[in-house]
């Protein structure tokens, strides 16, 4: 099938923040993210909403501030001519990437002296047991809105790419200790089954890229996403996909297409 207008909402995981060339820096939006290599090899126009730490709330009904800019509810970027809308978000709303973010710094952290009391006060608190109804509830709704604002569209649900794997070293790109890192997989394993039960419940389509990305975790040979990066200046790029990651899910987008 020819698709003619793509859309594409969510959060970092489909803006791509760190991968040049950067199209909008408040967004943290690439435009090499897998909506525009996919849009191009279709030569399609895109319509690129994505913003990073978007929730499911800042993609139907909420905005979005961001430093200095503000952006409105991704939903209402819909436009009528849309024929294929992309979505990838939910891990905000359940602390997915702030929770690895706040242990791997607070590790980090604590084996210096002169940072391990603030080590020590980020590392409080476990890895959230979130509801993934609320994840799914949120994509649900959001398919909904779609199809109420382009009614002809085909929506596609991309979920996260793997981060942790199994085997995953010990090392600084994944300062965690074995029971975070076991904490930390079964909540993207949560994530990542929220986009599956709301793609049965809603007939949306489903990339899982949880499960095409398996072996490309952190410290594999070939690894989709990025790892810690203990700078604050390109900090928001760890554990998100790099330039590979986006290859590969638009590679199966236009597979799927």
């Amino acid at each position: 099938m020819t698709y003619r207008h793509v859309v594409a909402l969510g959060s970092s995981f489909a803006a791509g923040p760190g991968i040049p060339p950067v199209v909008n820096a408040s967004a943290g939006r690439s435009g090499a993210n897998y909506a525009h290599l996919f849009a191009e090899a279709l030569g399609a126009e895109l319509t690129d909403l994505t913003v990073s730490g978007a929730t499911t709330a800042t993609v139907l009904d909420q905005p979005q501030r961001v430093a200095r800019s503000t952006f409105p509810p991704q939903i209402t970027g819909v436009p009528e001519t849309a024929d294929l809308v992309t979505v990838t978000v939910g891990g905000n709303d359940l602390g997915y990437l702030a929770t690895m973010m706040r242990l791997a710094w607070a590790n980090h952290l604590q084996r210096r002296w002169w940072s391990r009391a603030l080590g020590t006060r980020l590392a409080r608190g476990p890895v959230p047991v979130a509801d993934p109804d609320l994840v799914v509830d949120g994509l649900r709704r959001i398919v909904d809105a779609v199809h109420e604002r382009a009614p002809g569209a085909r929506v596609v649900l991309v979920d996260y790419l793997t981060i942790l794997e199994e085997k995953t070293p010990l090392g600084p790109e994944a300062p965690f200790t074995e029971p975070q890192r076991r904490a930390l997989r079964a909540l993207g394993r949560r994530v990542s089954g929220s986009f599956a039960v709301a793609a049965q419940a809603t007939g949306a389509g489903l990339v899982r890229a949880s499960v095409l990305s398996a072996g490309h975790g952190i410290g594999t040979p070939e690894p989709w996403v990025n790892g810690f990066i203990p700078n604050a200046r390109r900090a928001g790029a760890g554990f998100h996909p790099n330039a590979a990651g986006m290859r590969a899910i638009a590679g199966e987008l236009i597979r799927s297409a």
